[in-house]
């Protein structure tokens, strides 16, 4: 049997790690299946909105990584798992489950997936999306306040409590368990076609 390739695609946020998610998982269609970090903050159902709100969710701590790296083995065996939904509305986790499939290629993206020891040695390619601070602000202040119903100032106010000292103490020392690091994400094709080039050249096998 074909030994699965499980890919991690790290980063800040508003690095374009997303995107290029995004990009190889249209490429390939059904032939790769996708987890998101994000899909795993933990629920937190018991607090009111405003208690969610202001709660630091670039800590590794909001995570429930035991429940992603749980999913990412199963997938590896060959079975397919009920991946949570996260609602950024509501800053919990949805009701709703998304049902992923057990793919010769499995792709993880996040901010701290490169954090996590147990996880790390889970990933057969690490590929860390390194974009300057200034792009990766101004991606995230458009996409919170566009695509998540959030306010411009509360984004702004949630970068300088929690996101940039996050980075700075988590994200951006991971960078060193990367195999390869990046410029721009989703906006590098030479980059993109070579990650292309490893996953075809892997189903193809």
């Amino acid at each position: 049997m074909k030994e699965r390739l499980i890919i991690g695609i790290a980063g800040g946020s508003g690095s374009g790690k997303t995107t290029l998610a995004e990009n190889i998982a249209a490429h390939f269609g059904d032939a790769i299946s996708v987890l998101r970090h994000d899909d795993y903050y933990k629920s937190q159902k018991d607090l009111t909105l405003a208690e969610r709100a202001v709660l630091n969710y670039d800590h590794p701590s909001a995570f429930d990584t035991d429940l992603l790296i749980s999913h990412l083995d199963s997938l590896k065996a060959g079975n397919a798992v009920d991946c949570p939904i996260y609602d950024y509305a509501n800053h919990d986790r949805s009701t709703d489950t998304r049902r992923v499939e057990s793919t010769d290629v499995i792709l993880l993206e996040g901010i701290l997936i490169f954090e996590n020891a147990d996880l790390l040695s889970r990933l057969d390619m690490k590929i860390f999306v390194d974009t300057d601070p200034d792009v990766r602000i101004v991606r995230r202040i458009l996409r919170d306040v566009k695509e998540r119903g959030r306010t411009l100032d509360s984004v702004i106010c949630q970068y300088l409590a929690t996101v940039k000292p996050m980075h700075e103490a988590f994200v951006e020392p991971s960078k060193k368990n990367a195999d390869v690091i990046i410029p721009e994400g989703g906006q590098n094709p030479v980059a993109y076609g070579m990650i292309i080039q490893k996953i075809a050249a892997h189903l193809a096998l």
